[in-house]
């Protein structure tokens, strides 16, 4: 007979260094696994340093079964987007198990209670902070390459999630379409449309310095665009600098547009090289060799992530989002980039899912957040 399983709270380093190193362990035998930057983890996991901490509750809970860790789970309530939306939801995210359903049942139980006794009625995930974190297990293409900043769950943690009472929330798809050969005429036209209003322009970087002064704008954009996202929480001016920090040391300034009106920014869109394959050598890790690989593949990649984009209402359906897409496709043409990878797209963002399929983007990844009364 097995031995009984035990959940306990993270609350000391070594607990920490086993919840963070625990999916390394499941995912030994998968090829397709993709590490994450753990300097990045250890950030994000850390009270004093992450200040999405500050306005959220959170627990870390780690399963053991025979005296070894074997499932992890994080449970959270961020209530400043409670108060935003009204709601009392509580969210797991950054769940991994092994192939294990009474690890998987305990975890699960043990967040629950917590956020029943916190007030809640609802708990959604994986969802993390906010939709800067990983969103969803992944339901479909496990067979393609992980993307960063995603799930890379196995297959069987979708089914015990259903096995649990768990339902659809929503779900978001990943588009892979080819590079164009050549900007597309239509995106031209428009360019020559929108060109010739007075005051307008596209800011473009060809290095950090020009972009510095660019990367709180952005954010402010970022937060007046993405209010109607799901699972989106506005940056205050430390979590602005926190992120721009955060990001810019892996950030190709060329990949990156403003659209301006008589120079106030009014339009955005960030995307990067993949890197996934110099994290995937690294194992993750930084250092020694891990900076040297990814600012390779930075000038070396031939896949284009889209990470962010947004419009000012005002300033929306006047093609600005053509402008833009076209200015990174003549960047993605001048590096021989031969895809682009959309990145997670809600399934009920039409408008950006009809852009993609435009220039016959292909789903080759589904996503699927749950959702569980209490």
């Amino acid at each position: 007979m097995s031995e009984k399983i035990s959940v306990k709270e993270v609350v000391s380093r070594r607990d920490l260094h086993d919840f963070i190193y625990l999916p390394a362990r499941v995912h030994r035998n998968d090829a397709n696994w993709l590490p994450p930057l753990y300097f990045d983890e250890w950030t994000l996991f850390n009270r004093k340093k992450n200040s999405d901490f500050k306005h959220s509750e959170a627990v870390l809970f780690l399963a053991y079964r025979n005296h070894k860790p074997a499932g992890r789970i994080m449970g959270l309530i961020n209530k400043r987007y409670n108060n935003i939306k009204n709601e009392n939801n509580g969210r797991f995210c950054f769940m991994e198990a092994f192939e294990d359903r009474e690890v998987v049942h305990a975890l699960l139980e043990k967040v629950e209670i917590w956020a029943r006794e916190k007030g809640m009625v609802k708990i959604v995930g994986p969802l993390g902070f906010s939709d800067k974190d990983p969103q969803g297990f992944l339901i479909e293409g496990f067979e393609r390459p992980q993307i960063i900043k995603t799930s890379n769950n196995l297959p069987y943690l979708p089914k015990m999630m259903e096995w649990e009472g768990y339902i659809k929330e929503t779900d978001l798809v990943n588009y892979v379409f080819r590079m164009p050969p050549e900007v597309p005429p239509a995106y031209r036209r428009a360019f020559e449309r929108i060109s010739g209003l007075p005051g307008f322009r596209v800011v473009e970087f060809s290095s950090k310095k020009e972009l510095r002064p660019y990367i709180i704008p952005i954010l402010e954009l970022m937060n007046k665009t993405f209010m109607e996202i799901y699972g989106f929480v506005p940056l205050n001016d430390n979590e602005k600098k926190d992120l721009a920090d955060r990001f810019l040391l892996i950030i190709d300034p060329a990949f990156i547009k403003v659209a301006e009106v008589e120079g106030i920014p009014v339009g955005f869109i960030v995307a990067m090289p993949d890197i996934s394959e110099s994290i995937k050598r690294s194992g993750g890790k930084l250092f020694p060799l891990g900076l040297l690989r990814i600012l390779r593949d930075l000038r070396k990649s031939k896949k284009m992530m889209l990470v962010l984009g947004g419009i000012v209402k005002t300033y929306r359906c006047r093609g600005i989002d053509v402008l833009l897409g076209m200015k990174l496709i003549e960047t993605g043409l001048r590096r021989r980039m031969e895809t682009i990878d959309s990145h997670l797209i809600l399934e009920s963002n039409h408008q950006m899912r009809a852009e993609c399929e435009k220039l016959q983007g292909e789903v080759v990844k589904r996503f699927r957040i749950y959702q569980k009364t209490l």
